[in-house]
Protein backbone atom coordinates (compact mmCIF):
# COMPACT_ATOMS: atom_id res chain seq x y z
CA UNK A 1 0.00 0.00 0.00
CA UNK A 2 1.54 3.20 -0.91
CA UNK A 3 1.31 6.55 0.90
CA UNK A 4 0.10 10.10 0.11
CA UNK A 5 1.65 11.71 -3.20
CA UNK A 6 4.09 14.72 -1.96
CA UNK A 7 4.25 18.19 -3.88
CA UNK A 8 5.97 20.58 -4.55
CA UNK A 9 4.55 23.81 -4.26
CA UNK A 10 5.63 27.74 -4.79
CA UNK A 11 4.63 29.69 -1.44
CA UNK A 12 5.38 33.32 -1.36
CA UNK A 13 8.34 33.74 -2.66
CA UNK A 14 9.89 30.59 -1.64
CA UNK A 15 8.98 26.48 -1.57
CA UNK A 16 6.87 24.27 0.53
CA UNK A 17 5.92 20.58 0.07
CA UNK A 18 2.45 19.43 1.44
CA UNK A 19 0.87 15.87 1.09
CA UNK A 20 -1.91 15.06 -1.17
CA UNK A 21 -5.36 16.08 0.20
CA UNK A 22 -3.54 17.65 3.19
CA UNK A 23 -4.94 20.76 4.26
CA UNK A 24 -1.34 22.29 5.41
CA UNK A 25 2.02 22.39 4.61
CA UNK A 26 4.45 20.20 5.97
CA UNK A 27 7.79 21.91 5.66
CA UNK A 28 8.78 25.24 4.03
CA UNK A 29 11.91 25.66 2.12
CA UNK A 30 14.24 28.74 0.45
CA UNK A 31 14.68 27.14 -3.18
CA UNK A 32 12.82 24.35 -4.94
CA UNK A 33 15.56 21.47 -4.79
CA UNK A 34 15.89 21.82 -0.93
CA UNK A 35 11.33 21.39 -1.44
CA UNK A 36 12.12 18.50 -3.36
CA UNK A 37 14.70 16.73 -1.26
CA UNK A 38 12.48 16.93 1.70
CA UNK A 39 9.47 15.30 -0.47
CA UNK A 40 11.77 13.16 -1.66
CA UNK A 41 12.24 11.56 1.61
CA UNK A 42 8.79 11.36 2.67
CA UNK A 43 8.32 9.49 -0.94
CA UNK A 44 10.89 7.11 -0.06
CA UNK A 45 9.65 6.68 2.97
CA UNK A 46 5.91 6.39 2.03
CA UNK A 47 6.81 4.47 -1.17
CA UNK A 48 5.08 7.48 -3.36
CA UNK A 49 5.95 10.25 -6.03
CA UNK A 50 6.48 13.61 -5.60
CA UNK A 51 5.30 15.59 -8.42
CA UNK A 52 6.89 18.79 -8.78
CA UNK A 53 4.72 22.28 -10.12
CA UNK A 54 6.72 24.73 -11.99
CA UNK A 55 6.73 28.59 -11.54
CA UNK A 56 3.50 28.65 -13.52
CA UNK A 57 1.48 25.86 -11.54
CA UNK A 58 1.99 23.75 -14.26
CA UNK A 59 3.43 20.14 -13.15
CA UNK A 60 7.41 19.85 -14.23
CA UNK A 61 8.30 16.80 -13.34
CA UNK A 62 6.88 13.31 -11.28
CA UNK A 63 8.89 10.92 -9.75
CA UNK A 64 7.95 7.36 -8.51
CA UNK A 65 9.39 6.00 -5.61
CA UNK A 66 6.80 3.01 -5.35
Amino acid sequence: MSGKNQWVVRRNGGWAVRGQGNSRDTSHHYTQRDAFFAARQIAQHQSSDVLMQGRDGRIRDRRSYQ
